[in-house]
């Protein structure tokens, strides 16, 4: 019987435009785009050139850092433009697929160099920091949460329909690298879940942000000064089963295309990289000022129609900017169907199950911090929130390793900044801070 941890602390916001439970299929066409900034924490040297012919798992770049650490091409097809930003920084690497998918063979029986040769290593990020993994480390542990809890976040158990062997193959292989915890909802009762072989499962009750990998190491195997645990999302580990079973990349996944402004809200099978236009087109009103998202409206990236999925992207949603909205008596109106963490608004008298069409201003400017607790009520773990982000702002590093930086990524404070009446950009200050105690540790 899994062990069954209950956490209270949290925030459920029940967002309208969830995904349907059906999937489109798209076509592999027009051209890819891989971003070396999905991969936060590593320094990309392309390896190829504008007009090299690729195959599907050719390195198109690679960390200049850890150059065994490759990042493969999504398709196959002609090298189209390596483009450039602001001091020759790397912005994307595009690929003008083909339509044949020609797939690069792996034969590698190593787990480490089959993950390193297939480019799969590249999507494994590493507590501390929140970055890329180093290869040259040996993490206590391997962290894989089998659910979202964010608002319009994929439905993983839909996912994963089809794809169980893949995802138990995916499992096994991480097994031979270190101790694996599969984190799942007690909502869930898959079997590939509950009884995952080569794992341990933990299952977690309790509202956002319980599928956060965050919060189940600290409640699980929490991270001590000196300690690496490796993360893995739940659809990257069916990635690797693919290649363990077929010797093949196949970086296709299951988007749930969703948000208060898509028509119809449903999945889609999508390759990484793919150009949103795809599954956009037709499915939003583009007169209106649209926010597109990258992932889901609490720590996804801001795209546009022309952008391309992300690497690590589950969902792709779309919501009201709120830049063309007139509120007549502002602040001080009864607003009765916007979502309100207190009784300030009137909508605490509607019911629990009701949906809530949220655009994206931060409806006040920042102002000083004060110390009411709010952070803790959404916070649920063992962290001080409030005192660790003063920490950061004031650069007592000290203080933040006392605090637990070590333990936390930015996704972490979204539920945070989101109730946040100081209106700091939490994700922001806790990435610097990240950052700050890398380099002073490197």
């Amino acid at each position: 019987m899994a062990n069954v941890i209950k956490l209270r602390k949290g925030l459920d916001v029940n967002l309208k435009g969830k995904a349907s439970l059906e999937t489109i299929q798209t076509k592999v066409q027009g051209q890819f785009a891989l971003i070396p900034d999905d991969f936060y924490g590593m320094k990309p040297k392309v390896v190829v050139k504008e007009g090299d012919i690729v195959k599907v798992g050719d390195a198109l770049f690679v960390d200049k850092n850890h150059p065994e650490v490759k990042f493969v091409s999504p398709v196959s097809g002609t090298v189209a433009l390596v483009e450039r930003g602001e001091r020759r920084k790397v912005m994307s690497v595009r690929v003008d697929a083909d339509g044949k998918q020609d797939c690069r063979v792996f034969e590698e029986k190593d787990p480490l160099k089959l993950l390193l040769e297939s480019g799969l290593f590249g999507f494994f990020r590493q507590r501390p920091y929140d970055v890329v993994a180093n290869p040259e480390d040996k993490p206590k542990a391997i962290f894989v949460s089998a659910f979202n809890s964010m608002p319009l976040a994929a439905d993983f158990e839909y996912v994963l329909r089809g794809q169980e062997k893949e995802f138990q193959a995916g499992l096994s292989l991480l097994a031979k690298i270190a101790k694996v915890h599969l984190g799942v909802s007690v909502k869930q009762k898959a079997e590939a879940l509950m009884a995952a072989k080569d794992v341990t499962v933990t299952v977690f009750d309790g509202p956002a942000p319980a599928g956060n990998v965050g919060v189940q190491i600290n409640h699980v195997d929490p991270i001590n000064k000196g300690e690496v645990i490796w993360t893995l999302g739940a659809e990257e580990v069916i990635l690797i089963g693919r290649v363990v079973l077929n010797g093949k990349v196949d970086l296709t996944r299951t988007i749930a295309v969703a948000g208060s402004e898509v028509k119809t809200p449903k999945y889609a099978q999508m390759v990484v990289g793919q150009p949103l236009k795809e599954v956009l087109s037709g499915q939003i009103d583009e007169q209106k000022s649209l926010r597109i998202i990258n992932g889901n409206p609490m720590v996804g990236v801001k795209t546009s129609k022309d952008g391309f999925l992300g690497a690590h992207a589950t969902e792709i949603t779309v919501i009201p900017e709120g830049d063309d909205v007139y509120e007549m008596l502002g602040w001080i109106a009864p607003r009765c169907k916007e979502f309100s963490t207190s009784r300030s608004y009137f909508s605490w008298l509607r019911p629990k199950s009701a949906e809530y069409t949220l655009d994206a201003r931060i409806k006040g400017g920042e102002r000083h911090m004060i110390m009411s607790g709010e952070y803790d009520r959404v916070f649920p773990m063992d962290i001080y929130a409030g005192y660790l982000v003063k920490a950061i702002i004031a650069g007592d590093i000290d203080r933040q390793e006392a605090l637990g930086i070590y333990e936390v990524a930015p996704e972490d404070f979204a539920l945070a900044e989101f109730v946040d009446s100081s209106k700091l950009e939490l994700q922001r200050i806790v990435r610097e801070g990240l950052d700050i105690l890398r380099k002073e540790n490197s």
